[in-house]
């Protein structure tokens, strides 16, 4: 079991918080197989709110499940409840992890941001619902500050975590 951290940085202009939809937020995701080193071609979604009942030693079930193609492996991811976090102006120009895996015999190796963010703008002003940073830039205009907010060179990294 491998505790792995999704680690975001980002440009923010005018903006105090960035989050995701948390719990019904999917983190797309391809995979490495930790046994046999095989890397999916396709973006696998990670939901908190979502569990599917793949193995009859864990009657919770799992956030994610999967059996490799290569090795028949069966791996599972669950998120770590209450890891969710907000990436503040504070946090801007540096790394932050938002959310941290619980990962079984496969691990996260490239993220793909997509829409269902949540943007603050600074000084109390609009907050945006389903932002899309599939562009790994944004901007809008807040009408209630008038002026315009944005978040650019979005980037992310996983980092394995000590439990």
């Amino acid at each position: 079991m491998v505790r792995v951290g999704l680690q975001i940085s980002a440009t923010l202009e005018n903006v105090d918080r960035l989050e995701t939809s948390h719990p019904d937020y999917p983190f797309f995701v391809k995979l490495v197989c930790s046994n046999c080193g095989e890397q999916s071609d396709k973006w696998h979604d990670i939901t908190e709110a979502e569990r599917v009942q793949q193995d009859t030693r864990n009657a919770a079930g799992f956030n994610f499940f999967m059996k490799c193609k290569m090795c028949s492996r069966e791996n599972s991811i669950d998120i770590v409840e209450k890891t969710n976090a907000a990436y503040t102006a504070d946090d801007a120009g540096s790394f932050k992890t938002i959310v941290i895996f619980d990962c079984r015999g496969v691990e996260p190796v490239d993220f793909s941001p997509r829409s269902g963010w949540k943007v603050s703008s600074a000084e109390n002003g609009q907050t945006f619902e389903d932002v899309d940073l599939s562009e790994d830039d944004w901007v809008e205009y807040d009408q209630k500050n008038n002026n315009s907010v944005g978040i650019y060179e979005f980037a992310s990294k996983f980092i394995k975590l000590k439990k």
